[in-house]
């Protein structure tokens, strides 16, 4: 009689369960970030072997400590309340965070205060690599996705002034290893930049992502006509590289031969095309011009290039490239770097990364100015959410 009453209150029971749930679990759920949108972190220009002139009360901080810095606060941001700006998870927790991307100058050029790449690298992978805590969707690690700067490229093939050593192409022959994942690794011995550049892509929930060596010259474009070709037309790419879409004059190739760096023309060869506007690398604003129309026409001819993400002249920048006609428009975004930004240099409280949000089901992007350092005397203040802004990746 009594295991029969028991059995009479299990559905009891079961309905008191399922109510509980509702108010404890529903709710939970409602302030996080839905499970179909994935969350990158994006910062740039991490110069190892520099130092900051000032730092939380401090000079001459060296480089790791001020990554390691912002990295303790990257970790922080799956707790995060993201604001109610409208943006995807808007008012929402940020939750789990599936990516972080470093688009290069992870090694500072060897020039005086002398740190050799390999001591560089170390150094980072110390900090990006034990440093950063953070899980995705899946319960696993974040995935590190690298690009390399202009200074990775001239510590492996050289620079006009001299460096000590010479050379050091340990940064970017441990990023094509991570990479790329080659059958037979490359070594510090055997790299050659003319034919191991790091370029690759990754599909993520639908959206292709592709990451190229410093700019999207001719040469460039070669690799990435070919990867497009296996993506459907209709499929958004966004694109992650170091330099802005209007690329600097002096990363070109020297026109004249023997084609060498000279600290006199100012070239650094660290793009296979050769300069045509001149003889001397110019800082004026049409110094680009001819080479920028070349990418603007690849541009044209993949209209499922939707958005551009870069490093290199730092400072937290959301904003419409328009080539030098002002016949293209792509949504572009400019992150700052924690050594050498534009602004957060002079002033520590402009410090910032990026949280990227993919909603990839619609097709939507929202990028976010994540401020890490507004209270430099209390470094335990939380992260700060400065702009933001949202754009469609659909392709018409």
């Amino acid at each position: 009689m009594q295991s029969l009453l028991r059995n009479k209150k299990l559905p009891v029971i079961g309905s008191f369960l399922l109510l509980l749930a509702t108010y404890l679990i529903i709710p939970t759920k409602a302030f996080c970030q839905d499970n179909d949108v994935v969350n990158m972190i994006y910062s740039s220009d991490a110069h190892y072997g520099i130092t900051r002139p000032k730092f939380r009360g401090d000079t001459n901080v060296m480089s790791y400590l001020v990554n390691a810095a912002m990295i303790k606060q990257m970790n922080t941001v799956p707790t995060l309340t993201l604001p109610t700006d409208g943006g995807i998870g808007a008012g929402k927790t940020v939750g789990p965070v599936d990516y972080v991307i470093e688009s290069g100058d992870i090694s500072n050029r060897m020039e005086i205060p002398i740190q050799s790449a390999a001591a560089s690298w170390a150094q980072f992978v110390n900090d990006y690599m034990h440093g950063i805590n953070l899980t995705g969707h899946n319960g696993k690690a974040a995935t590190l996705l690298l690009a390399p700067g202009n200074h990775d490229i001239s510590n492996a093939i050289g620079y006009a002034k001299a460096m000590r050593p010479l050379t050091d192409p340990t940064t970017m022959v441990e990023i094509y290893n991570m990479m790329l994942k080659p059958a037979k690794p490359l070594t510090v011995n055997d790299y050659n930049y003319a034919t191991d550049k790091i370029n690759y892509s990754r599909d993520i929930e639908g959206i292709h992502f592709m990451f190229i060596t410093l700019w999207p010259d001719s040469a460039e474009r070669i690799w990435m006509q070919h990867d497009l070709e296996s993506v459907n037309a209709k499929t958004p790419v966004v694109m992650v590289t170091h330099d802005q879409p209007t690329c600097e004059s002096k990363h070109f190739t020297n026109p004249l031969p023997p084609y060498d760096m000279t600290a006199t023309n100012k070239f650094q060869n660290l793009v296979e095309e050769h300069y045509k506007e001149g003889v001397v690398a110019a800082k004026d604003d049409g110094a680009t011009n001819i080479e920028q129309r070349g990418w603007v026409k690849f541009l044209k001819a993949h209209p499922n290039i939707k958005a551009y993400f870069h490093g290199n002249s730092n400072w937290n920048q959301f904003y419409v490239y328009k080539g030098p006609d002002n016949d293209v428009a792509l949504n572009t975004f400019r992150v700052d770097s924690p050594m050498k930004g534009e602004y957060s240099s002079k002033d520590e409280t402009k410090l910032s990364f990026q949280l990227i949000s993919l909603d990839a089901k619609n097709q939507m992007l929202t990028v976010r100015e994540c401020l890490w350092d507004t209270n430099p005397a209390n470094p335990a203040t939380p992260v700060v959410f400065g702009e933001s802004k949202t754009v469609s990746l659909k392709v018409e």
